[in-house]
């Protein structure tokens, strides 16, 4: 029986910070599933469209990660899935409070789905998709940031602003 382990998030736009926590998380299970989350909370850049076909194209070379959807409590979705674990980046300690919750009251509806917290690669624990978005937006360079086809959907985005 495969090890699987589902990688929540908006993801808008995914990150190479994103990229290296899968491909990490790749190394502990078998198969991770990139969930990407229909917010309702958050107003995004990127359509849920866009944002999966964004993330597929930068995980393709990814052996046993894929990407789904996900609108339902995380931990009926993991169930669902047959996860063992929810995979969680902290980039700082400032990460650290709402995780912790977020773990807690996971735990708390399904004990059986462990949470696992992992740091990104040092060269990424300052980068998120916010910055990144910023950045574009006033015509800064995000290469080396986010994976090609990210930077080219972000001068798409924000071409002649």
């Amino acid at each position: 029986m495969s090890k699987i382990a589902i990688y929540p998030g908006t993801f808008d736009p995914i990150t190479n910070g994103h990229i290296d926590l899968i491909q990490r998380t790749l190394k502990i299970f078998d198969e991770v599933i990139v969930a990407a989350a229909l917010s309702q909370k958050k107003e995004t850049l990127f359509t849920i469209k866009e944002r999966i076909d964004l993330i597929r194209q930068s995980i393709k070379k990814l052996k046993g990660a894929k990407v789904e959807v996900f609108d339902s409590l995380l931990v009926d979705y993991a169930k669902n899935k047959k996860s063992i674990a929810i995979v969680r980046g902290l980039r700082a300690v400032s990460d650290f409070e709402y995780e912790l919750q977020m773990a807690l009251m996971n735990r708390r509806l399904n004990s059986d789905i462990e949470t696992v917290f992992m740091m990104p690669s040092e060269e990424y624990t300052f980068l998120s998709s916010t910055m990144v978005k910023e950045v574009a937006y006033f015509g800064g360079s995000v290469k080396g940031l986010v994976p090609e086809v990210v930077e080219r959907a972000l001068k798409e985005k924000f071409k002649g602003k």
